[in-house]
């Protein structure tokens, strides 16, 4: 269960100690995706998806209203409560965040380490996911070494690979081929339909059209249209 109400968001401009006059990004904001639900995130660059997004993985938190993700206030948990419950949660970052000092295969295996996963699956279930983006050959080599769209699918392997209760995916197929953004929405409803629920944000419309689920579209920092 995914939940917002009424919930307002801003940023602190550079340089000021506090948020007193900045402008609002995000203005009444409410919806729900229930528990396995599926959303489109779509709008306008700046419309305001990417600050939803980072609503839902608690990288921000809002001035006003209230967050519920996977049954918990979000307002209410403490620091180590929340890195707990963002270990629940698979994010595909726009930049990617891949760990440059690490292997490609280590990047993927990091949220199983985190949770403390043995070893022999964490080997099973990064390969299958390695063989699945076409990188299994190159499990050894580091991110610099890989191109945009390779690092992409580094960053896919690695949101899904503790198969999360909760999938958050910014612009996930922006550096793929047709082919592999097909490939990566097979993986993806396929996490779906085993019950996890999913917000994809995207620009990528033929994608929206071929598989159809609800939208969130974001105007102008407010949610234009549910459903």
């Amino acid at each position: 269960m995914v939940r917002f109400e009424d919930v307002w968001l801003k940023y602190r401009r550079p340089g000021e100690a506090t948020l007193a006059g900045a402008p609002d990004v995000l203005r009444e904001i409410s919806f729900d995706i229930p528990d396995g639900g599926f959303r489109w995130l779509t709008g306008a660059s700046g419309a305001g998806k990417t600050s939803v997004l980072k609503l839902m993985y608690m990288a921000e938190h809002p001035v006003r209203g209230r967050i519920e993700l996977l049954g918990t206030d979000a307002a209410r948990v403490s620091r180590r409560e929340a890195a707990l419950l963002r270990r629940r949660i698979g994010v595909v970052y726009q930049d990617f965040r891949l760990l440059g000092h690490l292997s490609i295969y280590d990047n993927v295996a990091l949220p199983m380490r985190l949770a403390r996963r043995n070893e022999p699956q964490i080997q099973a279930d990064v390969t299958e996911l390695l063989r699945w983006v076409g990188l299994i050959d190159k499990r050894d080599v580091r991110p610099d070494e890989l191109s945009g769209g390779e690092q992409q699918r580094v960053a896919i392997a690695r949101a899904v690979v503790g198969r999360p209760k909760l999938l958050l995916a910014d612009e996930p197929t922006g550096n793929l081929d047709d082919n592999q953004a097909e490939r990566l929405m097979l993986l993806i409803t396929a996490l779906n339909r085993l019950g996890t629920t999913v917000v994809v944000a995207t620009h990528n419309f033929g994608l929206v059209e071929r598989y159809p689920a609800p939208r969130l579209q974001m105007d102008r920092g407010r949610l234009a249209a549910h459903g």
